[in-house]
This record gives C-alpha cells, structure tokens and sequence, in this order.
C-alpha cells in the first residue's frame, strides 16, 4: 500500500518513512505544498499525510484543491498546529483526520488503517465525456472502448479538461494542474493539446477537444452535434 508524505522538515520526513516503510507502507515523499499537490494528483495513494505550514502551498491550499479537482484520496493532517481552529479549518478545506505533534506511531498507524478502511468501498471515479472516458485511478483513457495511451502529462491535460466538460480552461489553468513547477510558458499547453488531437479525435475521426479563442480549450461530447 502506498502512501505520500508531504512534509518540509528533512528530518521528520525521513524518521516518517523510516517508521512507515517498517510497517510495511511503500512511501513517497514531496518537501513541499506545490510537489506534493503535483504527486498527489496521480491518483496512486491509498493515504496522503499531509503538512499544514509548507512552502509553495500550504497544507490548506492543497487540501482544498484537490477537493475541488474531485480527488477523493482520503487525507490525514499531521501538523504541529493543535489550536481548534486549526484543526476546524483542516476538516472544513477537506482533510479527513487530524493528528497533532508529537504524536504516537501506533496512533498514526491506527488512523492510516481506519482511513483506508473507510474508503475501501468507495468505486474509483471514471470521468465520462460521451464515449471518452478518464479512469483516474487506474491512469487509463479510452475512447469508445479502445484503450489510448497517455503521458502522465498528456493524461492530466486531458483530465482537467474532462472534470470541466463543456467549459473553456484556460492556458494557466492547465499550466498549473498539469505541470509540477512553475511554468509558464502557454507553448508547452499548445504542445501537449497537439499531441493529445492526435490520440483521442483525430485517431477515431472524432473533433471532441476544441480551442476557445483568447482563453484555452474546452472538451465536448461531439457526437451530439454529428
């Protein structure tokens, strides 16, 4: 079972996987808010472990936009904040457990068990554009049931365009869901649209990913206009 820890102190960070790694978790690590947003987006974690006061994003904020983004990887904040509020704000953005610093291994342990046991039941989302659909959790694109092959990156260029079916994205948008750093640069969007034409409408003679002039593109069932 997998699990992603994102945490900035290089130390706690590694005593964590130390700890995990002997429990038997396979456990990755981002050292901060915009890495760990990036890797937490790949679908592949059973539990994410997450920092409050980390640099780039704060724990908040990528707790927040994974919700929004319809990332249901269940999140437990572990953080030397301990105030109520603190706690209350973690809960409300969308974390689903809370533990404070210092804290006990058998503790932490217990909750990671009981998140995965909570969400065990809970079906994989499929993103569904007419007969383009998006496997999130398994990583797979198909299109009137043939499998297309993505990059990690084409593929999430091609999810956001799906959670938003039918709405303009823009270029920064896409940028910013899509690219771990802080780019820039709209080319490399327009690159990977290009690629991504290729692979899911031009090669079943379909024209479902369209550009939005002056803003970035948008994804649309375009059997309902053939």
């Amino acid at each position: 079972m997998r699990i992603l820890v994102v945490e900035d102190e290089a130390d706690l960070a590694r005593t964590l996987h130390t700890g995990l790694t002997a429990e038997g978790y396979s456990v990755d690590l981002a050292h901060d808010g915009r890495q760990g947003l990036w890797m937490a987006r790949s679908g592949e974690y059973a539990v994410v472990v997450l920092d409050l006061m980390l640099p780039g994003l704060n724990g908040y904020k990528v707790c927040a936009q994974l919700r929004r983004e319809g990332n249901a990887t269940p999140i437990l904040v572990l953080t030397a904040k301990d105030g109520e509020w603190d706690q209350a704000e973690a809960l409300d953005t969308g974390a689903d457990d809370y533990l404070a610093r210092p804290f006990s291994y058998l503790v932490l342990v217990a909750r990671l068990r009981a998140l995965v046991r909570r969400s065990a039941t809970a079906a994989p989302p499929v993103l569904a554009v007419g007969d383009l659909s998006l496997d999130v959790a398994a990583r797979v694109c198909r299109r009137a049931g043939a499998r297309v092959d993505l990059t990690p990156r084409e593929f999430a260029v091609l999810e956001l365009l799906a959670r938003r079916a039918g709405q303009a994205v823009s270029k920064a948008d896409l940028l910013y869901h899509a690219w771990p750093d802080d780019a820039l640069d709209p080319n490399l969007v327009e690159a990977r649209v290009s690629v991504l034409r290729k692979k899911v409408d031009a090669a079943f003679d379909r024209r479902s990913l369209q550009t939005v002039r002056g803003i970035g593109y948008r994804l649309v069932d375009d059997r309902e206009h053939g």
